[in-house]
């Protein structure tokens, strides 16, 4: 078991303006994972987007060759897919799309290094750099309207031993019985749930206990965006 309390969150530390050349671009660390999270806007939408006057919000997510203690090759697999299509899912839950223009916002979530809980990472560090992106267009005068509506972050939580454990790093993950990762927006909205027992099954109170831990981690995430958001005087609204 790690040494703090099994309802605490890894250490969370999101550093804004990483890279340079980037609408928006932070790297956030969670314990031993660290992602980098940039968003990157580009005129114009999808084919089946053109002329309604909406934008769109995407991602691709990647694991570096060097992340892991064994080198990971350079390709997509379905993990990645899959991982990167809740990111952008995570990000259009917040975003009011027909105030974006005709502009799409690619959110690139590459992993530095893994230990347990990329995805989550990964998901709340890009709400970050989105949020400095469309900063950015409204500045340039891109955009009027302010169009995000919420926040959006996402934890692991699982069960270790019996006992419900939150931020689960790698080598919790690899001794859970139940792992879950939960996508909430600051509006207590859900956006996804995707939990599995590993060994054998779980229960309505054991999903509860969980849900519950999860939403409480959430919260404090929110705290620490709204903090580094702070910091530079950028809310938005």
């Amino acid at each position: 078991m790690a040494k703090r309390r099994a309802d605490r969150l890894r250490p969370v530390k999101i550093e804004r303006g990483f890279t340079k050349m980037a609408h928006g671009s932070v790297l956030i660390s969670a314990g031993d994972t660290q992602v980098l999270c940039t968003a990157s806007v580009v005129p114009g939408v999808p084919v089946w987007l053109k002329g309604r006057g909406e934008g769109w919000v995407t991602s691709e997510y990647a694991m570096l060759p060097g992340s892991t203690r064994q080198r990971r090759a350079r390709r997509s697999d379905g993990r990645s897919i899959e991982i990167q299509r809740v990111i952008g899912r995570s990000m259009r839950a917040v975003t009011d799309r027909s105030k974006l223009g005709e502009n799409t916002i690619w959110i690139d979530c590459d992993v530095l290094q893994a230990d347990g809980g990329t995805r989550t990472a990964a998901i709340t560090g890009s709400y970050v750099a989105l949020h400095d992106a469309i900063t950015r267009l409204r500045e340039d005068g891109q955009i009027e309207d302010w169009p995000l509506t919420a926040a959006v972050a996402a934890v692991s939580v699982g069960v270790v031993d019996g006992k419900v454990v939150l931020d689960l790093d790698y080598e919790l993950d690899s001794a859970a019985e139940v792992d879950m990762n939960v996508v909430m927006t600051s509006q207590d909205r859900f956006v996804e749930i995707q939990g599995t027992a590993e060994r054998g099954s779980f229960d309505d109170e054991a999903l509860e206990r969980m849900l519950s831990v999860a939403r409480r981690g959430i919260r404090k995430l929110f705290k620490i965006q709204e903090q580094v958001l702070r910091e530079s005087g950028e809310s938005g609204g």
